[in-house]
Formats: C-alpha cells, sequence, structure tokens
C-alpha cells in the first residue's frame, strides 16, 4: 500500500476537514462582508440542524426515555457536575502550562452539554441502547440551553457576556428549531428517518462553518500569536486527561448503579462527550470577539473523543458479538482476551 493511501485510512476524513478549515481560516480569513456571509451561514446551518434533531425524536421515544431517569440523571451529573468540578481542579495549571484564555476555554469546555450525533453513533457501534443514546444527548442538549450559560457565567466570571437577550438568542437558535421540528415531525419524521446521513453530514458541515468564522474573527485580531506549540501540547494533554477521567468515572458509576451492559455503554458515551454543534454557537454569544482562543480546547477535546471512543466502541462491539454467540456477558475491560479470541479463535 503507497504511503497516500495509508494516511487516508489513517486520518479520520472529518479531522482532515477541522484541520484544514482552521489553515484555511489563517491563509484566508473571512473579514468584513465575508465574515457577515460565512457567520450567516453558520447560523443557518445550526438553526437547521436542530430543527432535524427535533423532527428526528419521537414522542415515544422521548417518553420511553423518560422511564430511565436514572440514567439520563447519571448522564447528567457527568456533563454538569463532574466535568466542571475538573475544569476547576485545572485552574492549577494556570499560568505553568495553560494561559488564562486557554483555562477559559478548557472550563467552558467542561459544561458543554453532551453530543447527540456522534454519541448515538458510538453507542451503536458498541451494540449498546440507542434510544436511550437518543434521548439523553436530546436532554442534555435541552437543559445545556440554560445550564451551559448560567455555569459559565457563575464559574468563569466577568469574560462570559451573560444577559437575557443572551439567552434569548440561544433559544431562538437552539431551542426554537428542535420544537419546531418536533410539531412537524408528525408530516416531515418518515422523511427525516429515511435520510438520516443528510443529518450527520449536516452536523459536520455546520461545525466546520463555526469553526472557520471563529478562527477567522482569531487570526484577524491576532489573538493566536500569543499561543506556543508547548501550551498547545499542554492543552491536548489536559484534554486527554479529561477524557479519561470521564470514561473511567462513568464506567464506574454504570457499575455501581447496577446498569445493564446496554445502559452503562449509553452512560460511558454520552456522559464523556461533548458537544461541538452546541459549544460552539453558544462560545460566540457568550464571548463575542474572545471566543476565538475560548473554542480551541473545545474543538481539540472533540478530535480526542472522536478517536478514543471509536476504538472503545469498536472494541467493545467485539466483546458484544461474543456474548451474542456464547452466551456469556463479557465485560468492557476484558476486550484484550476478547481480541485475542478473535484473532485466534
Amino acid at each position: 500500500m503507497t504511503l497516500p493511501r495509508r494516511l487516508g485510512k489513517a486520518v479520520d476524513p472529518y479531522v482532515a476537514a477541522l484541520l484544514g478549515t482552521v489553515t484555511l481560516a489563517a491563509l484566508l480569513p473571512a473579514t468584513g462582508r465575508g465574515a457577515t456571509v460565512a457567520g450567516g451561514a453558520a447560523d443557518v446551518a445550526i438553526t437547521l440542524l436542530f430543527f432535524l434533531y427535533g423532527a428526528r425524536l419521537s414522542t415515544g421515544e422521548a417518553v420511553a426515555g423518560l422511564r430511565q431517569w436514572r440514567l439520563h440523571l447519571a448522564v447528567g451529573a457527568s456533563t454538569f457536575v463532574l466535568f466542571p468540578l475538573l475544569g476547576l481542579a485545572a485552574r492549577a495549571t494556570v499560568p505553568f502550562l495553560l494561559t488564562g484564555p486557554l483555562w477559559t476555554g478548557l472550563l467552558f469546555l467542561c459544561v458543554v452539554p453532551s453530543t447527540v450525533q456522534s454519541s448515538i453513533a458510538l453507542t451503536s457501534t458498541a451494540k449498546g441502547n440507542v434510544p436511550a443514546a437518543i434521548c439523553a444527548g436530546t436532554y442534555s442538549s435541552l437543559v445545556g440551553m440554560a445550564a451551559t450559560p448560567l455555569l459559565a457565567a457563575w464559574l468563569i466570571g466577568s469574560t462570559v457576556s451573560f444577559s437575557a437577550d443572551g439567552l434569548l438568542t440561544i433559544a431562538t437558535q437552539l431551542l426554537a428549531p428542535f420544537l419546531a421540528g418536533q410539531v412537524l415531525r408528525r408530516w416531515i419524521g418518515g422523511f427525516v428517518g429515511r435520510h438520516r446521513g443528510v443529518l450527520g453530514r449536516l452536523d459536520r458541515l455546520s461545525i466546520l462553518l463555526v469553526v472557520y468564522t471563529a478562527f477567522s474573527r482569531g487570526v484577524a485580531e491576532g489573538v493566536w500569536r500569543q499561543l506556543t506549540p508547548l501550551r498547545l501540547l499542554a492543552l491536548l494533554c489536559l484534554a486527554g486527561a479529561l477524557l479519561a477521567l470521564a470514561l473511567c468515572t462513568t464506567a464506574l458509576a454504570g457499575r455501581r448503579l447496577g446498569f445493564r451492559r446496554e445502559d452503562r455503554v449509553t452512560l460511558v458515551f454520552c456522559g464523556s462527550n461533548k458537544s461541538l454543534a452546541t459549544g460552539l454557537p453558544m462560545a460566540a454569544v457568550l464571548f463575542g470577539a474572545s471566543a476565538g482562543p475560548v473554542i480551541l480546547p473545545l474543538m481539540l477535546f472533540h478530535q480526542v473523543q472522536l478517536m478514543v471512543c471509536a476504538v472503545i466502541a469498536n472494541r467493545w462491539s467485539v466483546a458484544a458479538r461474543l456474548t451474542a454467540v456464547d452466551g456469556v456477558e463479557v465485560e468492557p475491560e476484558d476486550r484484550v482476551v476478547v481480541d485475542r479470541a478473535v484473532r485466534d479463535p
């Protein structure tokens, strides 16, 4: 296999697209009228994305999800309690590892709600409870529309531009389209269900647009000159540590709470992932012109969670297939033994 083909298989296309978007913003930042057009396109894409989220979630799934309130409380506790505590603890790394703005971004990352699209995909791959993942991700996003600005204003302080107008902007861009999708689901739900791939592509396109506009603003204002490679490496390591602690804590909590395997899988992925689609527009509203450095930790964490959780989901999928054959549950921590069994049955 040639080197380009090997690289193509090793690098996720979405990760490559994000890196390409950042490079494009560095070389050709959107300014003036171009920035206005790019920002407007990003707003439209995010609004349409949450409209489709609303159209996708059936009333039956939403009601059934309420019965699993213990699971959703566990996801919420990880998202809005565990992560903020870890973010506050990371204050000890300033100024040795992180600058003040980077720590602000790390703390903002910790109050962002769970993701919807990738949590569902990961849970499905790992043979978890997909309907519960749909509900958990959706509920987290809805709660986050109020919880994220409130927590950000409380924990971060004066850096956050918190106001009733900001909450109204978030509700208009995220909550209102979701509710509209729920209302119109009766007529368009079948079409959306048959074209789920469109939802995934729109999810990524909207994120790329928001990243481009935010990084363009940062380039125009010269904020990226303040970052050094060592700072970025330290930030990447802290993002990995955050994810590892969240994964271990949710896995342990699922066992202690007596959840069945499928629900533990849902808790691990929904409780450890963070949403770019929700976090980026919120950052733009809450931080305004200074949002550029703030979204960097969220972007890095998102890439780390995609790569690490994809590996875990694939391994758990193998364990689930062996369970179906042998009739014996294989726990996630036994995946090394499972992999050996698959390679040498």
